[in-house]
């Protein structure tokens, strides 16, 4: 574990928001962004063998976009370090931490969120949180001011975690969707536009569910989006525009 006397103090007053840099999602979110010192949960919108690595693409992209070493905990062994630097989370940044299960990942994800200075800690859980122990993790990550994701993976049809309550400010569903229509120079090959995700905003502490089709995470964790995507899934893919 990191040392918190290597990491500096707290930032004092109110803690800043992290924008995606799309006004669509950045408007939906009553800060203005995600907040910091604050608690978020990410899901696959489907089966986790098929959509798990959108929704952890869609939190390295987060990641990216922060600063300081990252702390990320899990119980399986199917993390793609490589994919997680495609959208701009250098593997420099991250510490791994491996737990038998997913009571120790809570554990190990209240810990780490108590230190100051990480630019992030995410815990990959199987199962149900439980409202006390979302509560926890919530206080720490407000002690800290650090950004903490925890990754919903049910491997049972009987856990829905979008139903759960817990304390978390914000939940997301992310779902892999056809990519646009076929480039222009190939219109016989589909699939060869940007890879595109459902971003559906399940629940927002302040806020109200929506709906976004957006263009997948680029090399800087920045999300596409077109105007005429938010709340719809059948706008030409040309009219994207990729955020810098």
């Amino acid at each position: 574990m990191v040392r918190a006397a290597e990491l500096g103090n707290r930032p004092t007053g109110a803690l800043p928001s992290l924008p995606f840099g799309l006004n669509e999602i950045d408007s939906a979110l009553p800060t203005g962004g995600l907040m910091l010192g604050a608690v978020h949960e990410v899901m696959g919108g489907g089966p986790d063998s098929v959509h798990g690595a959108a929704a952890a693409s869609f939190v390295g992209g987060i990641l990216a976009r922060t600063q300081g070493p990252i702390i990320w905990t899990f119980v399986r062994r199917d993390l793609f370090a490589p994919a997680l630097a495609g959208v701009g989370l250098h593997p420099d940044r991250v510490i791994y931490v491996e737990a038998g299960d997913s009571k120790t990942v809570l554990l190990v994800l209240e810990e780490a969120l108590r230190h100051v200075g990480l630019g992030g800690v995410v815990g990959e859980v199987d199962g149900v949180i439980g409202l006390t122990a979302s509560r926890r993790l919530q206080l720490a990550a407000e002690t800290s001011g650090v950004l903490g994701l925890i990754m919903r993976r049910p491997r049972r049809l009987t856990v829905n975690a979008e139903l759960e309550t817990t304390a978390a400010h914000t939940r997301w569903r992310v779902t892999s969707v056809p990519s646009g229509p076929p480039l222009i120079w190939s219109p016989a090959t589909p699939g060869l536009a940007r890879a595109r995700w459902q971003l559906d905003l399940l629940r927002c502490r302040g806020g109200e569910p929506k709906c976004f089709v957006v263009g997948a995470c680029d090399a800087t964790g920045h999300l596409g989006l077109s105007a005429d995507l938010a709340d719809r899934s059948d706008a030409p893919v040309e009219q994207s525009r990729a955020i810098a």
